[in-house]
């Protein structure tokens, strides 16, 4: 739909007041255009987009009731606009997905800089897959090898075979419905690696999250039980039947959980180079490790 810029930067303007009552970010207004409007961010920053037409994918109308919906009910940008940026990818998201987090993208990171030459050609597992994000990363750093992809939601799977299939990456991601390693017996002893960023909040804590969290992403997808560990528990223990000699496991974690998962990796007796990293914040992210 065609619009008049000069009628488009007088919502923009309305809007960025509004988001400042609300103590939401004006900055959100204008990614939201880049996606729904495609004005790039110089134009957005210098007004230049109201001197001319803009072409918007949906109606000012429209874009008001989304930004109200920002506004009045806490939803999240990324949701309205259907999609999320993460690593060099644009992602489709929904509600039955959680929004990947810039946080995360260092866990590709790790990966690349623990995979070994033997790594790169094998099979590489994201638990959990949600949007895809990990495993689309995965199959990008490692070319060679094959990535599988479970997630328990067949909504969820849904969204990361669309992602997969948008950024041609269908035929190196495998899909599976089901719970962790259930769909995976045919490789059991022959993965290289073992990725996942699972539910680890606790249950209690689930509904004092910022309301953006609390009320719109799946739950199932953030509730790691009484203290947060259920998933990660489970991945500790059944992972070491999955790997092969060498193999890697890593998983995001919460701040606060790093010395009871190291903890669990060594009861385990199964792991070396046990080691725990922080992410740009200092917050001790991320655990990994390789099977005996």
């Amino acid at each position: 739909m065609v619009v008049s810029g000069l009628d488009l930067w007088q919502w923009q303007q309305q809007a960025k007041a509004a988001a400042t009552a609300a103590s939401v970010s004006p900055d959100e207004v204008d990614w939201l255009l880049q996606e729904l409007a495609g004005i790039d961010r110089l134009s957005l920053r210098l007004d230049t987009f109201k001197a001319q037409d803009v072409s918007l994918s949906i109606s000012l109308d429209a874009l008001d009731a989304l930004w109200q919906r920002r506004i009045h009910d806490q939803v999240p940008v990324q949701y309205l606009a259907g999609v999320a940026p993460w690593r060099d990818f644009s992602l489709r998201v929904s509600p039955a997905v959680l929004i990947p987090r810039p946080e995360t993208e260092f866990l590709i990171d790790l990966a690349i800089a623990r995979a070994r030459q033997d790594h790169q050609t094998g099979h590489w597992v994201d638990l959990g897959t949600g949007s895809g994000a990990i495993a689309i990363a995965l199959a990008t750093a490692f070319p060679h090898a094959t990535i599988h992809a479970v997630d328990h939601s067949s909504e969820a799977l849904a969204i990361a075979q669309t992602n997969a299939a948008t950024l041609g990456l269908a035929e190196r991601i495998q899909f599976y419905q089901g719970s962790w390693f259930g769909p995976l017996d045919h490789l059991r002893g022959q993965l290289s690696a073992v990725v996942s960023n699972p539910p680890y909040i606790p249950s209690k804590m689930i509904l004092e999250l910022q309301p953006e969290v609390r009320l719109h992403e799946p739950h199932q997808a953030l509730d790691g039980g009484h203290d947060g560990l259920d998933c990660i528990r489970h991945l500790v223990a059944i992972a070491p039947d999955f790997l092969k000699p060498n193999g890697i496991w890593m998983t995001e974690m919460m701040a606060g959980q790093a010395d009871a998962v190291m903890a669990l990796l060594k009861a385990q007796d199964c792991y070396k180079r046990i080691g725990v990293h922080q992410d740009l914040a200092g917050i001790e992210r991320f655990a990994i490790a390789n099977r005996v």
